[in-house]
């Protein structure tokens, strides 16, 4: 009775901790309608901050929690509101998800940057210094008494907020309908503006008391924030009673694992897993409410012409052999994965795109595929690959039968959980067996990984490597523009639009949805399976959920309807390397431009593939223009292979040639020397408007 009772209290001193970080979520949500991924980070960074003001610099406690709380928690909740949120409050939910995405994973590339995640940093508990005092059997510490102080205070202080002033009930009615409530005389943008302040506030209080009972690791301290998501969702993201209560369930259930979980092989990791499956089962089980939040913004989904599909086939393949003939072997391995990591971002255009079906859990169904083609390609074997592709498409669909229930960011924490439960507990299991086989994943450590072998060729090389996975995503680019050109594409699109318009015509969303996720899966699937020929070895870190941020961040920003995303994603990822490369001081910035780069969607909420498109077209109109650009760049090519120039040089080079060539077309294009034949009611529209064109319009009619 004394265990069970001692591990009560540290259950729910812990249930504390997740009920204020909690409270947080639920109050920011329920007042802007935006789900924070990033308030863990937020506590991060105020624990971080705590540990280097009273640690680091010798600052008292009192005055260090005053500038935490009081000064960087506010600023930061006021910089999140003004310079992230706000821009994106109309567009759809990805788009604002993806800012807190940004948001988390740049908070945890900045920690990293500034305080080295190698060094200890041991944070003593308030009150250290006081014995602990007893409530019967229990041993309490001060520090778990003050937790549980702050946690019903904190209850308190915002039931009251919300209920009984004013402002709780302006941030009430701002998401319900902003432009209602602002002709009653409220300030949503004020509103907004507070309930972010005591979100970020909240958040770091929790990080705060947390810490010292954790490792002060920056993606340790941010992922707590799952135990947080469980408890909001027990709260249905707007009941602040039920949130703590959430909050006690996940805090206990913690901590009674910790002690009576028997010893096995196979269930240590459950009780790392256990708040993500209790959050996947909240979700599964709890009636939910409709989104907060009424403005959306649909973007647009191009159709792709099968000229510029191709054309863009045959420059991934034509990249991929350049690449492999002008880079060294040690080069290959940097930038190898250029083209698989293409393949995995590929799969959100059918999945997010289409399909407007939001996942975070992309780069776990990679995993899947890199680790059922490490152990049934071991010699070799193509049909292996295709083994590979569907094992991966049928743990999709798997996800997809109990998520189906789920949409917006009910469905983002939903493979969120899924994702945590495969990094901590599956992935991490040794070989066991399953209906008479035998399954083997990662073998708690690193899994060798072969190339395949084609018409008794075996591609084990990084430049053999390096153009096979381009093939790759230039096949998988040209099945998904097919996929967006045919009948089943048209159906996602607008199953993605309506789901009750849909049905109403004749779908079955349900099959849709499913065949949606096993179809994105088997892609990035395959896209896994690449990156581990080009690693050689594999191990479960390389595919856990914060790995997987960055590549959602990036599909993003190149613009979810874009079949290009691919190869822009992969791009995206070698350019920090090749800023590393000719700057090495700059490794910790480079590790951010993800994180950056998403936090600047709200400048291009189409994508940046759609914008490049349009800067670059003039080129590709422009016959003379074309053949001069792929004349110099093919010159560069065969000095590089002549060793007459460095790699350094051939990159700098052909850069600057492709930048003449397109300041050069759009200079012929705006004199008309090039510009095709637009009819006069597309003047301003497919062309940029001209000085004479005023004049032409006039004399027209005036003639007619």
């Amino acid at each position: 009775m004394e265990q069970f009772l001692t591990f009560g209290i540290v259950g729910l001193s812990t249930a504390a901790v997740y009920a204020i970080i909690g409270s947080g979520l639920v109050l920011t949500y329920t007042t802007t309608g935006v789900f924070n991924f990033a308030h863990g980070a937020a506590g991060m960074l105020a624990a971080f901050s705590y540990w280097q003001l009273t640690v680091g610099w010798g600052w008292p406690v009192v005055p260090a929690l005053a500038v935490v709380l009081l000064v960087l928690a506010p600023g930061f909740g006021l910089l999140i509101e003004r310079v992230l949120i706000r821009p994106v409050q109309a567009l759809g939910e990805a788009e604002k998800l993806v800012m807190t995405v940004a948001l988390l994973s740049g908070g945890i590339a900045f920690a990293r940057w500034v305080w080295d995640p190698n060094a200890p940093r041991p944070l003593q508990p308030f009150f250290a210094d006081r014995a602990p005092f007893h409530v019967g059997p229990a041993t309490i510490t001060w520090h778990q008494a003050l937790t549980m102080v702050v946690a019903v205070a904190v209850a308190a202080g915002l039931w009251a907020l919300l209920n009984r002033t004013r402002t709780g009930t302006e941030m009430r009615a701002t998401v319900d309908d902003r432009a209602l409530a602002k002709l009653t005389g409220a300030d949503p943008v004020r509103a907004s503006r507070v309930a972010w302040i005591l979100g970020t506030q909240l958040a770091a209080v929790g990080g705060i008391l947390i810490a010292p009972a954790v490792a002060l690791d920056a993606g340790q301290l941010s992922l707590l924030i799952v135990s947080a998501y469980t408890a909001a969702v027990f709260g249905r993201l707007r009941s602040l009673p039920l949130t703590f209560a959430g909050a006690v369930v996940v805090g206990c259930l913690e901590s009674f694992l910790t002690g009576y979980l028997p010893q096995n092989p196979y269930l240590p990791g459950l009780r790392l897993a256990a708040p993500a499956l209790l959050l996947f089962l909240a979700l599964l089980l709890f009636p939910h409410r409709r989104l907060r939040g009424r403005e959306r913004r649909l973007a647009r989904v191009p159709v792709p012409t099968m000229r510029g599909t191709a054309v863009l086939a045959a420059a991934i393949v034509m990249a991929g052999v350049v690449l492999a003939t002008v880079l060294g072997e040690a080069d290959l391995v940097t930038y190898g994965p250029l083209f698989s990591l293409g393949v995995v971002a590929l799969s959100f255009v059918p999945l997010t795109g289409y399909a407007g079906q939001i996942s975070l859990c992309q780069l776990s169904m990679a995993g899947i595929g890199a680790v059922a083609w490490a152990h049934l390609g071991a010699h070799g074997e193509v049909w292996a690959l295709g083994a590979a592709v569907a094992i991966a498409a049928l743990a999709g669909a798997l996800i997809a039968l109990p998520a189906l229930r789920l949409s917006g960011v009910y469905l983002a924490l939903g493979t969120a959980a899924f994702a945590v439960v495969l990094d901590r507990w599956i992935f991490t299991l040794p070989s066991f067996d399953l209906l008479g086989m035998r399954i083997a994943l990662f073998e708690q450590g690193s899994v060798e990984v072969a190339g395949p072998s084609l018409f008794g060729w075996r591609l084990d090389g990084g430049a053999e490597l390096m153009v096979f996975a381009a093939i790759c995503l230039a096949l998988a680019s040209l099945g998904v523009a097919a996929l967006r050109r045919g009948r089943f594409g048209r159906r996602l699109i607008a199953l993605r639009d309506s789901e009750a318009a849909y049905a109403t015509l004749g779908g079955r969303p349900l099959v849709a949805k499913v065949l949606a996720f096993a179809l994105a899966a088997g892609i990035a699937g395959l896209g896994g399976a690449l990156y581990g020929m080009q690693h050689r070895s594999i191990t479960a870190e390389q595919f856990n959920l914060v790995a997987g941020l960055p590549i959602f961040l990036v599909a993003v920003i190149g613009g979810l309807g874009s079949v290009g995303n691919g190869l822009f994603s992969g791009a995206a990822f070698a350019g920090p390397s090749v800023l590393v490369g000719l700057w090495p001081g700059t490794r910790d910035l480079a590790a951010a431009a993800p994180a950056l780069a998403g936090m600047g969607l709200g400048h291009s909420p189409d994508g940046l593939v759609s914008r490049f498109r349009r800067q670059w077209d003039p080129v590709g109109r422009d016959r003379l223009v074309l053949a001069a650009l792929l004349a110099g760049l093919a010159v560069a090519w065969a000095l590089r292979l002549g060793d007459v120039i460095e790699g350094w040089v051939f990159f700098c080079g052909s850069l600057a040639v492709a930048l003449l060539a397109r300041v050069w077309a759009a200079a012929r294009w705006r004199a008309g020397i090039a510009a095709p034949d637009v009819p006069v009611e597309w003047w301003g529209v497919r062309r940029d408007w001209r000085r004479g064109d005023e004049e032409v319009l006039a004399r027209g009619v005036a003639g007619g």
